[in-house]
């Protein structure tokens, strides 16, 4: 990604005077406090866009399905680093979005720049997107990359989460170009990866907000923000029902050491 060289700091997002917040064109607290969703300024703030109700309901809903699932990593990165430092939720939180990777949270970016591919590629193919789909594949295939948003390691049959948003993408009016691409990529991956991998809620994500014109290019921030409300929760439960350090003391009981010893080592029973 090219990044620009500015030689004056500027902005369309906000600005400001004595009296008045300006955010994305519009008065904070006169147009945007008590009028607007979270998720709808999310979408503002991203976009300089208001979202229309297809929008709206597509959007809320991928937060709602990516913000929690459980003790995963980054979840227990938070809680341990809470667990040493109580008076820092904010590093807590941190330790937690930095972790958001190519194999947590990041997976969303990936598999919507995977379907932007085979929508490019299908112009090679007389917009069959199903030629296309098998020549992206194959690609990746062929380079030994994983195809984002595709297989589980619980839920072999379909992520629950991948129809639901679906069905709020469908119902709601939102464009279902990037779901028919999604949906056509999961049919040819059985025959040249030899895996029937389905999708998974990492590409639901994205087959859904492109449809309603999120930016590509902002896409891994919407599993993040959402985890960031998820990873509060479990910080706040942390305060009241710690398990850090238990998460830190399971680790260190189940521990291997596999490097060399100094001659008359014993190692503890």
């Amino acid at each position: 990604m090219k990044i620009g060289k500015a030689t004056a700091p500027h902005t369309a997002i906000c600005t400001s005077n004595e009296h008045t917040i300006v955010v994305r064109g519009a008065d904070l607290a006169q147009d945007l406090i008590g009028h607007i969703n979270f998720g709808d300024y999310f979408f503002l703030l991203v976009t300089g866009r208001r979202a229309d109700a297809a929008t709206s309901a597509v959007l809320n809903s991928t937060l709602v399905a990516i913000a929690e699932h459980g003790l995963v990593p980054s979840v227990q990165a938070a809680r341990m680093t809470l667990a040493a430092a109580p008076d820092a939720m904010q590093g807590a939180v941190a330790a937690g979005l930095l972790g958001s990777g190519s194999v947590i949270l990041g997976a969303s970016e990936t598999a919507g720049r995977l379907f932007l591919e085979v929508e490019a590629e299908a112009k090679n193919h007389g917009g069959d997107l199903k030629a296309a789909a098998r020549v992206v594949v194959a690609a990746r295939r062929a380079n030994r990359l994983p195809i984002a948003g595709y297989g589980h390691p619980e839920h072999k049959s379909r992520d629950p989460r991948v129809d639901a948003l679906f069905k709020v993408s469908r119902e709601a009016g939102g464009g279902q170009r990037y779901v028919e691409i999604a949906t056509i990529i999961e049919s040819v991956i059985p025959e040249i990866v030899g895996k029937d991998l389905k999708l998974n809620v990492s590409a639901a994500i994205p087959a859904v907000l492109l449809g309603v014109g999120f930016p590509v290019n902002a896409l891994k921030g919407v599993p993040m923000l959402a985890r960031t409300a998820s990873l509060i929760a479990h910080l706040n439960e942390e305060l009241t029902d710690p398990i850090g350090f238990g998460l830190s003391y399971q680790a260190t009981r189940e521990q291997t050491y596999t490097g060399e010893l100094p001659a008359g080592f014993t190692p503890k029973a």
